[in-house]
């Protein structure tokens, strides 16, 4: 009778199972410590950066920018209203990454539908909902970077919301 349940747990859930058990315990060996996941809405604290000022941006016309250093390429974007973690006088300027975080394709930027677009696997990024994915290969959202105005129109860049693809830390 037993054996006849496990059958119906269907051979791709018991493999699914025993590869994530597996793993737990070599993180617990390796570490002594249990494994723990990082939520995805941890901030990464990378330095303070100046990115542009606010004269230099259009409506909708994305800005190309290195953050937190030169090997990491992003884009900012004035959105022409307000949005999910837009800064500014209208609290509509936002910065991505551009590397997808899928297979860290460099990814353009689509001014009809506001999107992010991976030329590799096709994922798309919402800017106007936080990077949020609305397609594609992708198992997590853009990483958006935390800016900040000064009283001069400066548009710093003070962390950001996810691992940039092809770090394998949050350290520089």
């Amino acid at each position: 009778m037993r054996c006849k349940k496990m059958v119906d747990v269907g051979r791709r859930q018991f493999l699914r199972g025993s590869a994530m058990a597996a793993a737990g315990a070599a993180a617990t060996t390796v570490t002594g410590t249990a494994a723990q996941a990082t939520p995805a809405n941890a901030q990464v604290d990378y330095p303070s950066g100046k990115l542009a000022n606010l004269a230099d941006l259009v409506v909708n016309e994305p800005l190309d920018i290195e953050y937190p250093d030169a090997d990491s390429p992003g884009v900012l974007i004035k959105l022409g209203e307000a949005v999910e973690g837009g800064v500014g006088p209208d609290g509509d300027i936002v910065a991505y990454s551009v590397l997808c975080p899928h297979k860290g394709y460099q990814m353009s930027y689509n001014s009809d539908d506001r999107t992010m677009n991976c030329p590799g696997h096709f994922s798309r990024f919402d800017v106007e909902a936080g990077g949020q994915q609305v397609w594609g290969h992708a198992t997590q959202n853009l990483p958006q970077f935390t800016l900040r105005v000064a009283e001069n129109g400066d548009i710093f860049a003070e962390g950001a919301s996810d691992l940039i693809f092809g770090r394998p830390s949050n350290v520089l």
